[in-house]
């Protein structure tokens, strides 16, 4: 029978007449993640009260969904004794999380409620580069023996499961923890109970090392579709794994950023709502002011030629369309170059192939957009509106806009590309950077062509 889900308000009624028992029953039927919804719509003694009435393993699974202000919160409200029971419930890299994203005084309280060996675990992940696999990945997994049998491996399976991220990939590791292969529980239950480990492992294991990016891990997983995902040292000993929920984390934040960059919006850590106005104000303006001051390039081009428009003052007219469509052009090269370098289609080497498809490309879309507009100005232009539009003028416009298609698609799939090679993020060379260099090159294109038209 499917669960009938219970409002914010509902909730809150429920706790103001104090029916704890028909709430416990309640929670201990929702999953963690509608849990956490839940309270991020409460007030804060009524998200106290409901928290507390959560089982202590059911507790730390929501409270790892929660958002970093509400974790603050309750971690402020509760006693150490509290806190000490809800971080021996938490996996490790989930505490190295919340620890991130912690006010000083805060990761000092929860590091001083840990056990010593969670401190040195923690400082330990802590230690390594942010946005690496070994900032993301969790010690907690389960090691075998190649000379253990099946049994043997089924027994420590049931002793530590409750305590391990994930218990259906098992690695096999020698005495010096060295990586030498991998059981899954499937290869488990179908061998016989005396076979030796080491006789039914896969030794050719796909792993990844402490300092590889978390975007290439995001990759891997995604590719080999992976539950889970080794992480070694530089000696090839087993340090950690990555699971495929922390990866799909990964793969948000990524998107989140990128989109962020593509609008030339600084990356914000706050949902909208709980983002104020002054933090959205900080986001937004450098970027804002960046563009503003470029595109006063564009506006000393057109002041350049304004004796040559005053005699042919057609032309003004054609200016937004032509930056505009310079501006698109190259905005869908950046953008579909930028997604394929996310997703490891290309790479720098294959620029010249990259350039060559985006010409002809270019070609094919100049030469459309030019017949399409050659016929708008001579049918709508011309006979509907009676603009009077000459034939030199439309040919300008016609010339300028397969250069200018050619230019933007160029530059739209080099830029990222030539990025990536200098260390930037190619997210960063997508509309409106582009459009806005490509603004001013569709200028310069639009009046040497018509010089070379008009004699200027």
């Amino acid at each position: 029978m499917e669960q009938e889900f219970l409002t914010a308000e509902e909730i809150s009624e429920l706790i103001k007449e104090r029916r704890f028992s028909e709430l416990k029953v309640y929670l201990n039927e929702t999953n963690p993640a509608d849990i956490a919804e839940l309270l991020n719509e409460l007030q804060r003694e009524q998200y106290l009260i409901l928290y507390r009435l959560l089982p202590k393993e059911l507790a730390a699974e929501v409270f790892v969904d929660l958002d970093t202000d509400l974790q603050e919160s309750l971690i402020g409200a509760f006693s150490d004794v509290e806190l000490k029971q809800m971080l021996d419930e938490l996996y490790l890299d989930d505490t190295v999380d919340i620890i991130e994203e912690m006010p000083a005084t805060v990761v000092r309280r929860i590091l001083a409620n840990s056990t010593p060996h969670s401190r040195k675990v923690i400082n330990t992940l802590l230690k390594y580069p942010e946005d690496s696999a070994g900032s993301l990945m969790t010690p907690e997994y389960i090691g075998l023996k190649k000379d253990w049998t099946v049994e043997q491996a089924f027994e420590l399976i049931r002793k530590v499961a409750i305590d391990k991220e994930t218990i259906y990939t098992c690695y096999v590791t020698d005495q010096k923890r060295v990586l030498i292969g991998l059981v899954t529980a499937k290869m488990l239950l179908l061998a016989d109970r005396d076979q030796l480990i080491g006789d039914i492992m896969e030794e050719n294991v796909i792993a990844v090392s402490t300092t590889e990016d978390q975007e290439v891990v995001a990759q891997m997983i995604e590719k080999y579709d992976f539950l889970a995902l080794p992480v070694v040292d530089a000696e090839n000993r087993l340090v950690g794994i990555i699971t495929v929920d922390d990866v799909i984390d990964v793969m948000q934040e990524e998107i989140e950023e990128d989109i962020a960059k593509m609008n030339a919006i600084a990356v914000s850590e706050k949902p909208y709502l709980k983002t104020t106005v002054f933090e959205l104000w900080k986001n937004r303006i450098p970027w804002l002011l960046l563009l503003m001051v470029s595109a006063t390039f564009t506006g000393m081009i057109i002041s350049g030629f304004e004796d040559a428009l005053a005699v042919q003052a057609a032309l003004t007219a054609f200016i937004p369309m032509l930056m505009g469509t310079g501006g698109n052009s190259g905005s869908q090269s950046s953008v579909t170059i930028i997604r394929a370098l996310s997703q490891g289609e290309i790479e720098f080497k294959d620029i010249f192939r990259v350039v060559w498809k985006e010409i002809r490309v270019a070609v094919l879309c100049g030469i459309s957009l030019a017949i399409g507009t050659f016929v708008k100005i001579i049918l709508i232009d011309n006979l509907l509106l009676q603009s009077a539009i000459s034939l030199p003028v439309a040919a300008v416009v016609c010339v300028t806009l397969c250069v200018t298609v050619f230019c933007a698609k160029f530059i739209g799939c080099t830029l990222p590309m030539l990025a990536e090679k200098v260390g930037l993020d190619p997210a960063v060379m997508a509309s409106p950077f582009i459009t806005t260099i490509v603004d001013a090159v569709s200028l310069v294109v639009y009046f040497q062509v018509a010089g070379a038209m008009f004699g200027w």
